[in-house]
């Protein structure tokens, strides 16, 4: 992360996630510890820690670039979780689709969507 393109918890661009696990990810040649947002803007840290931490404060910079994501990938940590309803309405006022999986899998059909160029985003909780 000391390469000098990380602001503030930031990384403008689209980037593939390189790797996943130890509690955190590898994307644009460097490492994070903790969980992540892949938006169209860049890559940013997300203070998440678990499903039980989820607000919907923690939504807003998603739900911000509404206008460029069709489908956001919610992984939910190493355990598949329901992400609650009130959240799933605001994603579907927002016109974003949602799909709710691992964090592991959400990784992995992030970076193959992204492949694709599609509109996509991801919300990924780190895991151990």
């Amino acid at each position: 992360m000391s390469d000098g393109r990380l602001y503030d918890g930031f990384v403008p661009g689209r980037h593939q996630i390189d790797a996943y696990g130890n509690g955190g990810f590898r994307f644009a040649d460097m490492s994070h510890r903790g969980s992540i947002l892949a938006l169209p803007s860049g890559i940013k840290a997300w203070p998440v820690g678990s499903m039980k931490e989820l607000s919907g404060e923690a939504l807003d910079p998603i739900l911000a670039e509404a206008e460029e994501i069709d489908l956001l990938l919610f992984g939910t940590g190493a355990d598949i979780a329901a992400l609650p309803g009130a959240f799933r309405t605001r994603f579907l006022e927002a016109g974003i689709g949602l799909d709710v999986m691992q964090t592991g899998a959400a990784a992995r059909t992030y970076n193959i969507l992204l492949a694709e160029n599609r509109k996509v985003a991801a919300a990924l909780i780190a895991v151990g």
